[in-house]
C-alpha cells in the first residue's frame, strides 16, 4: 500500500508544466510581407524624380521676346524707343512676339492701348489702323523751329499752337474782336499724341521739313488741318500728364 501511494504522488508531480530556462527567448511570429506597398513607394519616388527633371529642363527652355517699355496707345506702332527684349519661358499656348520679329511688328498697329511693362503677344497688333474711337490722325509738315530741337518720336505728348497772322485772327474771332494775347497763347489742341514721325531717309526731310502725324480728337482735326495747310503749326512737347 505504501508503494502505490508513493507512485501516485510522483505522477502528480510530473504533471506540472516545465518552465523555460532562464535567458531563452520565445520564438517571434513571422512578419507579414507587403510587396505591393513597396512597389508603390518605389513608383512614387521615380515619378517625383521624373517631374523634377522635367521642371529643370523646362526652366532652361527660354526664348527672347518683345517687352513694351512705354505705353503704346491704340493705333500706334512699336519703335526702337518703346520696346526692348526680355527672356521668358517658352509656352506654346502663348503667342509671344519673338525679338527677331520686331522689324515686322513695326509695320503693325496696336489694337488697344498697351501698358508699360507688358510682354507683347500677337493678339495686341493688327495691320489695320485701329484708331481709338473719337480720334483722328492728322499729318503736319514742320520746319525747323516749329518743333523741339531734340526732335520728336512716336508716343510723345505735344501742345499744338497756331502761329503767324492766322493765330491773331483766330484769337480776335474767338474773343469777339478784342486784341488780347491770352487767347493766342492757348493751344488749338492740348496734349495731342505723336502717332508717327517721318524717317530721316524720307525725301521731305532733305527740304528741311519734318513730317509728323498727330493723334487728336476728331472735333479738333479741322482746326489742325487748316493751320497745317497754311504752314502755321508749331508743336511744344509737354509731359504726358500736363505737369
Amino acid at each position: 500500500m505504501k508503494i502505490q501511494e508513493r507512485t501516485g504522488a510522483g505522477n502528480n508531480r510530473a504533471a506540472t508544466p516545465v518552465q523555460p530556462a532562464v535567458g531563452e527567448r520565445l520564438p517571434a511570429p513571422p512578419r507579414e510581407r507587403k510587396p505591393a506597398l513597396a512597389a508603390l513607394a518605389v513608383l512614387l519616388i521615380l515619378i517625383g524624380a521624373l517631374g523634377a527633371t522635367v521642371l529643370v529642363l523646362r526652366a532652361g527652355d527660354r526664348i527672347e521676346v518683345v517687352k513694351v517699355t512705354s505705353e503704346i496707345t491704340a493705333g500706334e506702332s512699336v519703335n526702337d524707343s518703346n520696346v526692348t527684349s526680355v527672356m521668358v519661358a517658352e509656352d506654346p499656348s502663348i503667342h509671344y512676339v519673338k525679338w527677331d520679329q520686331v522689324a515686322g511688328l513695326k509695320k503693325l498697329k496696336a489694337t488697344n492701348t498697351i501698358p508699360k511693362g507688358a510682354v507683347a503677344v500677337g493678339e495686341m497688333f493688327s495691320s489695320k489702323s485701329g484708331l481709338p474711337a473719337g480720334k483722328s490722325a492728322v499729318g503736319v509738315s514742320l520746319k525747323e523751329g516749329q518743333y523741339p530741337a531734340g526732335g520728336l518720336k512716336a508716343g510723345d505728348t505735344v501742345d499744338v499752337f497756331q502761329v503767324g497772322d492766322g493765330a491773331s485772327g483766330a484769337s480776335d474771332k474767338g474773343t469777339g474782336g478784342s486784341a488780347g494775347s491770352s487767347a493766342s497763347d492757348s493751344p488749338i489742341v492740348a496734349a495731342a499724341r505723336v502717332n508717327s514721325v517721318a524717317d530721316k531717309s524720307d525725301a521731305t526731310v532733305s527740304t528741311g521739313a519734318l513730317g509728323v502725324t498727330l493723334l487728336v480728337d476728331s472735333a479738333d482735326a479741322a482746326a489742325v488741318t487748316r493751320a497745317a495747310s497754311a504752314g502755321a503749326v508749331s508743336l511744344v512737347q509737354v509731359s504726358p500728364n500736363g505737369n
